[in-house]
């Protein structure tokens, strides 16, 4: 067994982990069944109480007119996006390096609808004003993905992002929101969604991501732009014979988790110090804007790994099952912290980062 193979087993036979919010295996779907209504009828293809008036309390949630689910936000992004640039007549976005259209999505905008896209800022930076107004006049909508994930859940101001969406509305250009982890912004930001979302035309929020759920993901905005989506939906085959399995549990785990936000990112806070403390490794940012971080160790790879795996195997504490390589010596892994970090024993928690400083220095 090689030494990445050894991180990765180590952390699955760890006692406690310290993100997410636990497994992800049929007992979340149990959890969330377990006391529903056995009367409850199914959702069929995009009709019926079940779906609907799951759309119409997510759209009143994020302060939009109108929401519809769909079964992942790849295609829910892709649409929202195919729609603006219909609408505008111009087959160009605008968003970040390392967007998830970018860097996930195997070319889809390109490949399914012909939409071009324009990078926005460096893949190290958040996008600011000058930015957008540095893009070519033809972009039909700009995407803001909050937080951004890949470079440690990093946001711009919230006085940024008022700027973007005046100077979008102002030069008639539509503004969406990669909002899939939107809700574990608002303690940083301190402002509702419903104040968030305003500045945006439409918005997409997953409902597995920050929120725990199966899959899924809600896209909302203004009663046309909901109308045309829907058409698409079909069009992309997103209009299964019932969706409920992903609804109920999306409800289950949205009601449960909305109101925590604000514990995850004061623990975010609270383990990205522990980290910092350690030898040779820095977080990013140093202190989080969201409940996410990236842990950066100033080490090869599989030194790192090794590392990690010998304080998981020596106190049942999991940091982490991988590392991706920066350089020869530079190595990260990202860290999203949920129901499981509070679960964990703190005496636990504290021995495994006393050993992770001492294999450092040694």
């Amino acid at each position: 067994m090689n030494r990445m193979e050894l991180l990765k087993k180590s952390f699955e036979d760890s006692s406690y982990v310290l993100s997410g919010h636990g497994p992800r295996d049929v007992q979340v779907l149990k959890r969330a069944f377990h006391n529903i209504d056995e009367q409850i009828k199914s959702d069929n293809y995009g009709t019926g109480a079940a779906i609907n008036d799951f759309e119409e309390k997510m759209a009143d949630f994020l302060g939009k007119e109108s929401a519809v689910f769909f079964p992942s936000g790849t295609m829910a992004q892709q649409i929202a996006l195919r729609i603006w640039c219909d609408e505008k007549g111009a087959a160009k976005v605008a968003y970040h390096p390392l967007s998830h259209l970018e860097i996930h999505e195997e070319e889809g905008l390109k490949e399914l609808h012909g939409i071009e896209s324009v990078l926005l800022t460096d893949r190290d930076s958040v996008i600011e004003l000058e930015d957008v107004k540095a893009m070519p006049k033809d972009v039909a909508c700009v995407l803001l993905e909050l937080p951004q994930r890949e470079i440690g859940g990093q946001l711009p101001e919230f006085e940024t992002l008022q700027a973007i969406s005046a100077y979008c509305h102002e030069n008639d250009i539509m503004l969406h929101l990669d909002g899939a982890r939107i809700l574990e912004t608002l303690p940083y930001y301190g402002k509702s969604i419903e104040e968030i979302c305003s500045l945006f035309d439409s918005v997409y929020l997953s409902m597995y991501k920050g929120i725990g759920g199966i899959a899924g993901a809600i896209l909302a905005g203004d009663e046309d732009f909901i109308k045309r989506s829907k058409v698409w939906k079909k069009r992309h085959g997103g209009d299964l014979i019932s969706l409920y399995p992903y609804i109920f549990t999306a409800d289950y785990y949205f009601e449960l988790r909305k109101e925590n936000m604000a514990e995850y990112y004061a623990a975010a806070k609270e383990l990205a110090a522990k980290y910092n403390a350690c030898e040779g490794i820095t977080t990013l940012p140093e202190i989080p804007v969201s409940n996410m971080f990236h842990v950066h160790i100033h080490k090869p790879a599989e030194q790192a790994a090794e590392i990690l795996a010998q304080v998981q195997q020596e106190t049942g504490i999991g940091l982490s099952g991988n590392v991706r390589e920066i350089d020869q010596s530079n190595c990260y892994y990202e860290v999203s912290l949920g129901d499981a970090y509070r679960a964990a024993p703190l005496e636990r928690i504290e021995l495994a980062f006393k050993l992770l400083d001492e294999k450092m220095k040694a």
